[in-house]
């Protein structure tokens, strides 16, 4: 008698493909023009420009960015690629954690900007200065090409995630009221949440017009496409604020809301928060900001609350999960852990099935 494997295909192996190919399409553009300026290229830099005068800290910047846009790449290869679900999970969160909070406030903001200039809003892609900062072009090439990056990048991780922990957001936050985040869990997400006030209130009075605060640049240049991307900021802070009391008011309360809303707002909002705060705050640690063009104190002070903030979530619900995970793991004595390869922890030698559910 023999027997026969029977190997399960993969339904969305034609949409990860045409996903990742996408992906790495778009970020061609960003990383040709990076590539170009670093040669010494003044390609999308008009006359007048700061960044003709470039120095040797604008080529790192260049060089950084490069870096990160090509971590792009390596994602969408990692997320489609047999070797890619073999990487822990830590060392594929944290890069898409960041990489969430990068493109969101993009693909929110330049299509709202683009909006109220449509219909008769005032703004300069420079901040207010009447010196061009780059060709208009430049700036719908490039914000295309991210909000492209963030869509496909996004569909392609919610497919990998899907595959590999999706039992870890199945039911309701009434389903947590038998195993509620932890105590240290619940200071965490209540400090993030007390906090994430803060700058949401502050980026809504900037929203409004209130320049105390801003840059004198950015005051001279307000505008509704600056209230645009200001607004989305506001957004962020409210998503990261409505998710953490729906998770903790849920879970106390016997709540019937999907486990995934209040994960969503708070993981995205607080991602978009944080990581676009830490690059601006990167900006205020590495800018003058007596020439009016730098960022001030008080945006500096904002900053690194939103880092505090997202930080503060991440560690909470990098928590919550390896917890839940256990606790699964637990309740199912025997239970063999399938990941997205459809191996099974036996066939893993030295991997325990709580492993292979953690990670």
């Amino acid at each position: 008698m023999t027997s026969t494997t029977t190997t399960v295909p993969d339904d969305h192996a034609t949409k990860r493909r045409a996903l990742r190919a996408v992906t790495i399409a778009a970020c061609l553009p960003y990383l040709g023009l990076k590539v170009a300026w670093v040669a010494g290229s003044h390609i999308g830099i008009p006359e007048g420009s700061a960044l003709r005068d470039a120095d040797a800290g604008l080529v790192v910047a260049n060089a950084v960015t490069i870096l990160m846009d090509a971590a792009v790449v390596v994602l969408a290869l990692l997320l489609t690629r047999p070797w890619g679900r073999r990487v822990p999970a830590w060392l594929l969160l944290l890069p898409m954690w960041g990489a969430v909070g990068l493109l969101t406030p993009i693909m929110y903001g330049f299509p709202a900007q683009l909006l109220v200039r449509a219909l008769g809003g005032s703004g300069t892609t420079a901040g207010g200065s009447e010196r061009p900062f780059l060709d208009e072009w430049v700036f719908g090439v490039v914000y295309t090409g991210f909000i492209v990056q963030g869509l496909a990048l996004g569909s392609l991780f919610v497919l990998y995630a899907r595959d590999r922990w999706g039992h870890l957001w199945q039911g309701t936050a009434g389903d947590l009221a038998g195993a509620a985040p932890g105590r240290g869990q619940r200071a965490a997400l209540t400090a993030a949440a007390v906090l994430a006030v803060v700058p949401g209130g502050v980026h809504l009075l900037w929203t409004c017009g209130w320049s105390a605060g801003l840059s004198p640049e950015l005051a001279r240049g307000y505008g509704g496409a600056f209230a645009a991307g200001e607004s989305g900021y506001v957004l962020y802070a409210a998503a990261t604020v409505v998710g953490i009391v729906l998770l903790l008011s849920g879970a106390s309360r016997g709540s019937r809301l999907s486990l995934r809303v209040p994960l969503l707002l708070a993981g995205v909002g607080s991602a978009a928060s944080a990581a676009w705060g830490g690059w601006q705050l990167l900006a205020t640690l590495t800018s003058l900001a007596d020439d009016g063009r730098g960022p001030t104190a008080a945006m500096g002070v904002t900053y690194a609350v939103q880092v505090i903030t997202g930080l503060l979530v991440l560690a909470a619900g990098a928590r919550f999960f390896a917890a839940r995970s256990a606790r699964m793991s637990a309740a199912t004595p025997g239970r063999t852990a399938v990941d997205v390869t459809g191996r099974t922890a036996a066939d893993v030698p030295g991997r325990t099935g709580v492993e292979a559910l953690a990670s």
